[in-house]
Order: structure tokens, then C-alpha cells, then sequence
């Protein structure tokens, strides 16, 4: 069913990231003559994210995943780049801020913080609704169909307070008011990565079910690579600020090819004791952001570099599949090569 607020038509990716920038310019007495610097939290971001599909991003802590999240959904501004939804361009006169806000929203990692603590679960489901113009009681009924449509029974749960749920019941709720603008994005922010695993399976299920039935399309960002790959379509990888690889699931997790990808991969823990990791498959800190290294930005930790691999920074390149990687050893007379290494297997 062709949703009617699809503009672009279903070629058309529902959003075009080019060239995201995003500095936090910060002050210090340690700073030379002064001056300023910044925190280089997203540097030169692009990609798309497609009609109906799960984007999962991941990443080490510090790499830009949630400061990517929150510029996508214009909480915090852009310093430059271009965020292009369904062919329009975000904050121009054809979609203003506030149309774009109703179809775009985000649920975040800590469910309690997210709810305010004096309204009442129904009220906080309906407040977007009546805030955007909808009647109050036509908000309160599509608050108390969204509980129960998450698994909460509204007459159980409408009056209560965010500190009388359980971490999972409240993640629920933000889910449901998520959804309560039928928005087509929705930004999930490491909004599994506080619940146990029995908890954390159930609302993976429901996430799935509601995205078949509302045509949802995901940006899913988590730390946990089995769930990544368990719910996302494709996986798009960062790090320092910057996308390293993305493609398809099968592609990045069966044969990754930038070498911070398999580290991540082969840091995933076995429930095989017989394949325990006895060597770690990345040494050190990230850089500092502040000061990122020059050239490609992994050289300092990748233990494939080269010479060249720390004066030029690798141009992002995609194959005919959609596979694409920040690599030199992948661009054509770069002359930059190391040992290929088997395909790292990933059972979830």
C-alpha cells in the first residue's frame, strides 16, 4: 500500500544525509595563544537511509552515533551539510521544521528521563498530538489505542506515572508516543541497551510488528552487533566522527572489509567456550577528537597501515551491490595493500 505521504515515489530514499558537519567548539586555558578548538562529533557524514528498511548503526562509544541521531532529527543544528527528506530539503519553505518533526521522531535510551514525571502515561502519549493541533479527545483515544497496541492495557496503565512502570513498560510507552504523530522515521538510540534480555527481545518483536503494520521505516543504533543484525536491513559503521563502511547485513557481517569493522566483529563475545578471544582485536584508545589523526583516521590503531595511509584520507567507495567502504587498499593504483583475512562468521 503506497503511503500518501509519499512524495518522492518509492525509489526515492526517504532521507538523503550529505556531507553532515557538527562541531562543539569548546574553551581551555591548555589551548596555545588562547585560542579555540572543537570536539570533531560528526565530520563530513553521508548517507542514505531507504523506504522501509532498518539502518543499523554502530560504532565505538565517542564516534558520533547519537550526535549523528540528534542532527538528523534537527535537535541540535548542523554546522553545514544537507538533510533532504523524501526529495525536500529539512527547514526549507516546502518542509518546514515543525512538518518535518511530525514525521520524523526518536526514541531514546534512558526510558525514564524521556517521560515527564508529573503527566500521566495517556497525557504524555497525547501531548504531541494536541500540541500539533489534534482535539484532545480524539489525542486521548489514540493515546489509550497506541497502549494497548504496545501491550500495555490502557485501563491498567493510561492513569499512572512514569515511576510506577518498569524500565520495559516505560519504553514501551515512549515507543507508542513515538508513534502517536504516524510519523514514517523513527530514531531508536540504544533504546534496548538498558533492559535485560528477556525484556529486550520482546520489544525487538514489537518493534518489527509495528513497522510491518504502520510501513515504518528504522535508524537503529546499538552497541550489541547481534541485535544489529538480528533487526537491521543494512549496517553502516562510524568511527572518529566519520562512516568507515556500510552495506547490506549479510555484506558487513559475514565479509567486512574495512579492518575497524573486523575488530568489531571479532570483539563479539562466543557463547562457544572453545572460541574464547585471547588476544584483544584492537589495541588502544580512539584518537582525540579534538585533534583526529591525519589521513585515514583508523591508521593509528589499524595494523595493516601503511605510509601512505596517514598522509591521504581515503575517498568512500561503493561497489555495483551497494558496499561501500573508506578504504585506501580499496581504491584503484593507491598501491596500498595488506594480507586478506578469511570472512569474519557471525551466528546470532
Amino acid at each position: 500500500m503506497t503511503d500518501p505521504r509519499d512524495i518522492g515515489g518509492p525509489q526515492q530514499p526517504l532521507l538523503k544525509v550529505r556531507d553532515l558537519l557538527k562541531h562543539f567548539p569548546i574553551k581551555g586555558k591548555g589551548l596555545p595563544f588562547g585560542g579555540k578548538s572543537a570536539v570533531r562529533a560528526v565530520d563530513g557524514v553521508s548517507f542514505d537511509i531507504l523506504k522501509g528498511e532498518t539502518l543499523g548503526v554502530v560504532g565505538e562509544s565517542g564516534c558520533g552515533k547519537s550526535t549523528t541521531a540528534r542532527v538528523l532529527m534537527q535537535l541540535i543544528a548542523q554546522d553545514s551539510g544537507e538533510l533532504v527528506f523524501d526529495g525536500e530539503t529539512v527547514g526549507s519553505r516546502a518542509l518546514p521544521l515543525r512538518q518535518f518533526r511530525r514525521q520524523t521522531q526518536m526514541v531514546f535510551q534512558d526510558s525514564y528521563s524521556s517521560l515527564n514525571p508529573r503527566m500521566t502515561i495517556e497525557d504524555s502519549i497525547a501531548f504531541a498530538p494536541i500540541v500539533h493541533g489534534l482535539a484532545s479527545r480524539t489525542a486521548i483515544t489514540r493515546a489509550r489505542d497506541l497502549l494497548a497496541r504496545v501491550g500495555l492495557q490502557p485501563e491498567r496503565f493510561a492513569g499512572r506515572y512514569p515511576h510506577e512502570l518498569s524500565g520495559g513498560q516505560r519504553q514501551r510507552v515512549n515507543i507508542a508516543r513515538a508513534l502517536a504523530l504516524e510519523p514514517r522515521l523513527v530514531i531508536l538510540d540504544e533504546a534496548v541497551s538498558a533492559l535485560d534480555k528477556s525484556v529486550e527481545a520482546q520489544v525487538l518483536n514489537l518493534l518489527l510488528d509495528l513497522k510491518q503494520e504502520f510501513g515504518l521505516t528504522y535508524l537503529f543504533i546499538s552497541h550489541d552487533l547481534n541485535v544489529v543484525r538480528f533487526i537491521s536491513d543494512r549496517v553502516l559503521v562510524m568511527y572518529l566522527g566519520q562512516v568507515v563502511e556500510i552495506g547490506s547485513s549479510d555484506q558487513v557481517f559475514d565479509h567486512p572489509k574495512h579492518p575497524y569493522t573486523r575488530a568489531l566483529l571479532q570483539s563479539m563475545p562466543s557463547t562457544d567456550p572453545l572460541q574464547r578471544t585471547e588476544v584483544a582485536p584492537l589495541a588502544g584508545d580512539p584518537p582525540n577528537p579534538i585533534n583526529p589523526p591525519s589521513g585515514c583516521r583508523f591508521h593509528t590503531r589499524c595494523a595493516h597501515a601503511q605510509p601512505l595511509c596517514s598522509q591521504r584520507m581515503p575517498l568512500f567507495a561503493t561497489d555495483d551491490s551497494g558496499h561501500g567502504v573508506a578504504c585506501l587498499r580499496y581504491e584503484p593504483d593507491s598501491g596500498v595493500q595488506f594480507k586478506e583475512q578469511s570472512a569474519v562468521e557471525v551466528s546470532v
